[in-house]
């Protein structure tokens, strides 16, 4: 059942962060648009700088649990990179239990009035001409925390294999 769960969350950050990926390119080319259309023609539109900004939040918060699930997170590896599995394990558990979860929690406590109160207003963007639907954007915020929080829980399974395995 465990291995179940374990492949299911991680199918889920996979898709997710491979759709994420492709964000890359959009910004990329959005980006090249707006400093062809500004330097170009003189011309520019707050949409469309708004968009590849909007993007590039949207690929840090929803392809956070794709980067833990390929352990792509900054870390000090000073004394981990050389640890054995089991006692990396323990530092995979111990870390997701007093640090990744807390962090987590703190961050959904503090975000959903911010993001509840910009879906009951339907907030859009304060730039004339700016996007709509920032409440969308606010989103990620609870969408992060969802993701990550579910490849935390993928992670604090598999430390607590590797830590019962032994050896």
């Amino acid at each position: 059942m465990t291995d179940k769960i374990i492949n299911a969350i991680d199918a889920v950050n996979e898709q997710i962060g491979r759709c994420t990926a492709f964000l890359v390119l959009f910004m990329t080319i959005i980006a090249v648009g707006v400093v062809v259309l500004r330097h170009g023609f003189d011309t520019g539109f707050v949409w469309m700088q708004e968009l590849y900004v909007w993007m590039h939040g949207l690929l840090f918060t929803l392809g956070a649990g794709y980067a833990l699930r390929h352990d792509r997170h900054v870390r000090v590896d000073i004394f981990y990179a050389d640890m054995p599995p089991r006692r990396k394990a323990w530092m995979n558990l111990l870390g997701t239990l007093f640090l990744l979860f807390p962090m987590i929690a703190v961050i959904v406590w503090t975000s959903f009035p911010y993001v509840l109160d910009s879906w009951q207003r339907f907030e859009t963007s304060y730039q004339a001409g700016g996007m709509k639907g920032l409440f969308l954007l606010k989103t990620a915020l609870l969408l992060f925390c969802l993701f990550l929080g579910l490849q935390a829980l993928a992670l604090l399974l598999k430390s607590i294999r590797e830590v019962r395995r032994g050896g």
